[in-house]
């Protein structure tokens, strides 16, 4: 049995670690993330989670996890920003305000698959003009949902969160950990 994590994310990998968990492969599958008509955050995650795990190539007794982070202001999904611009109108709409971070996490096995997802609340702080250009100059919101990292420097902008700190910042652990023994594969095992 090998273990495929389906992901690009050095923050993913990072939280496998923690578990003692460390893949064998690292495949992370090129799907269309695009949120259907009026898709509403929760299940437009859980959607992309169990279509990344059924699209990693892998024999039947291997196992694979993929996950979904998703930024949600709302009924609005917050994806990656394209642009600085687009960060920037992410950010301001977040300030000030609560949110929801949601992180759907798939792993399979064979034709079996365990699937979670954790909501997790986050309040920002109110961003000031000096605040936002900032942390936009700092590059850190590129490849983030919602233009934030939590463990970044916009870890600043966050005073309040109820829900799992891993699951905002992109892979809740005690549910992982279930999934993951679920599907036969030992926690604390392997060397970190």
């Amino acid at each position: 049995m090998a273990f495929i994590l389906g992901s690009g994310s050095p923050r993913r990998l990072d939280l496998l670690a923690q578990l003692g968990v460390v893949p064998d492969a690292i495949l992370p599958p090129d799907i269309d993330e695009t949120p259907r008509g009026t898709e509403l955050p929760r299940p437009y995650c859980t959607r992309i989670a169990r279509q990344k795990v059924e699209a990693v190539a892998a024999s039947p007794e291997d196992v694979v996890l993929c996950a979904d982070t998703t930024v949600a202001l709302g009924r609005r999904i917050l994806g990656k920003p394209a642009d600085v611009g687009e960060a920037a109108s992410f950010l301001l709409a977040l300030s000030g305000r609560r949110h929801r971070v949601v992180t759907a996490v798939a792993v399979r096995c064979g034709d079996r698959i365990w699937e979670k997802d954790v909501v997790s609340a986050v309040r920002m702080k109110r961003l000031s003009v000096d605040d936002l250009n900032a942390y936009l100059a700092t590059d850190d919101w590129r490849g983030k949902a919602g233009a934030y990292a939590i463990q970044g420097p916009a870890g600043a902008f966050i005073p309040w969160i109820s829900g799992s700190f891993t699951g905002i910042v992109g892979l809740p652990l005690a549910e992982t950990a279930g999934l993951l023994k679920s599907a036969g594969v030992s926690l604390f095992q392997r060397a970190a």
